[in-house]
């Protein structure tokens, strides 16, 4: 008898991935400010969902968010 599968939560908490990344409150913030990634509120709390952490990595891996390195003025 095989033991029965574990389930991931369809959401989980915003701060709990960002601490799983080794990301600051304040980088995920800035990150829901840009757009790149969907949280959902829930009772004053952000949450995100596997399918937008999937979205996340998917343009990360794209190249998506790259910003050239910026050359020091002289």
């Amino acid at each position: 008898m095989k033991p029965p599968e574990t389930k991931r939560p369809a959401l989980r908490s915003l701060s709990s991935w960002l601490e799983e990344l080794g990301i600051t409150a304040v980088t995920g913030w800035r990150w829901r400010q840009r757009g790149w990634i969907k949280t959902i509120c829930i009772a004053g709390r952000q949450y995100i969902s596997e399918e937008a952490i999937a979205e996340f990595v998917q343009r990360a891996e794209a190249g998506e968010f790259a910003i050239l390195p910026k050359a020091p003025l002289h």
